[in-house]
């Protein structure tokens, strides 16, 4: 079998040479900067990858396994200890609903538009990214056109920082993508809609996150008002006296903290609007958070704009 050494930007975004191609655990370990020792650990002890065995017992991974293996840092970056990890990776496997199963073909055009998008921020073209992004606006929901086609490539650009010029692609592409959502939220909220507002806690995501996450729960009959990344949590409820949203939604990407759904009651103790808590943290918290007065939107767009409405009705209703 035929060993991969290309530079790392092929093995993100792939391409025709995708299939079958496989490393040895010592290129794997070049390209991830997780030592042999820490991958054979992840292994046997978790589970977290798998991969195949050559007849004399030498380890051999896929570029799926690579992904993985920078999908397993990414969540511990973020405070999510290992043992956590192998369940919430396979829970990201899983279809939330029928709705949200992609239709036959639909994955291999989202690729073939990553590929065109991956092209022009190569060559910091920002011309045709905006053509591009507009064609895609114009072809697909905003739910597929950002969880499934544009943060995916966000994403795998930012993992995939090791060589020269890489950060100055991602930088490229997530000042473009910010501009583009940030524009979008203002038209909504220039509409008469009610209005709820989004606020991220401290250090735990990224703007352009936070900025998808609006455009994902807003629509026609409701705006939501994104505060500025390093909004204070303690000045919170002073922003709600002033503004009277229909909802306060708090945003985090991280793995919540023991204290995190203490401060969450206490601040909703001290509100006129029901508290929510959306993102990755929502998912992990959800048990914490059970019995208490604040909700959870999780962290998959359809399911967010779903929820908050019915968080919402529910509010109007009481």
């Amino acid at each position: 079998m035929s060993v991969m050494t290309a530079p790392l930007p092929e093995i993100a975004f792939g391409g025709p040479a995708d299939s079958g191609e496989l490393f040895p655990i010592r290129e794997v370990a070049r390209l991830t900067g997780v030592n042999p020792v820490t991958l054979r650990a992840w292994e046997r002890r978790y589970g977290l990858i798998q991969p195949i065995r050559t007849e004399s017992g030498h380890r051999l991974y896929s570029r799926t396994d690579v992904e993985t293996v920078h999908r397993i840092l990414d969540w511990i970056e973020r405070g999510v200890s290992v043992s956590k990890v192998g369940k919430i990776l396979a829970r990201d496997e899983q279809p939330v609903d029928a709705a949200s199963v992609a239709p036959a073909g639909a994955e291999q055009e989202w690729s073939q538009w990553q590929q065109q998008l991956r092209t022009a921020v190569g060559a910091f073209d920002d011309r045709q990214l905006d053509r591009l992004y507009g064609q895609i606006y114009a072809a697909y929901p905003v739910a597929v056109v950002f969880q499934d086609i544009l943060m995916p490539l966000w994403q795998q650009l930012l993992r995939h920082q090791g060589l020269f010029g890489q950060t100055s692609e991602w930088l490229f592409f997530d000042g473009f993508l910010r501009s583009r959502t940030w524009k979008r939220l203002q038209t909504g909220c220039a509409t008469a809609a009610p209005r709820v507002l989004l606020a991220a806690i401290a250090g735990e995501c990224r703007e352009l996150e936070l900025l998808v996450a609006g455009l994902l729960m807003s629509g026609d009959e409701l705006a939501v008002k994104v505060l500025a990344v390093g909004q204070p949590m303690d000045e919170l409820t002073l922003v709600c006296e002033k503004t009277k949203p229909q909802a306060l939604v708090v945003f985090s990407n991280h793995s919540p903290t023991n204290e995190l759904p203490r401060r969450l009651e206490r601040l909703a103790l001290t509100l006129d609007c029901p508290l929510l808590l959306a993102g990755d943290a929502s998912e992990l918290a959800q048990e914490q958070l059970e019995g208490t007065p604040v909700g959870c939107l999780g962290n998959e767009g359809r399911l967010m704009q779903r929820r908050l409405r019915q968080f919402l009705r529910g509010n109007l209703d009481s």
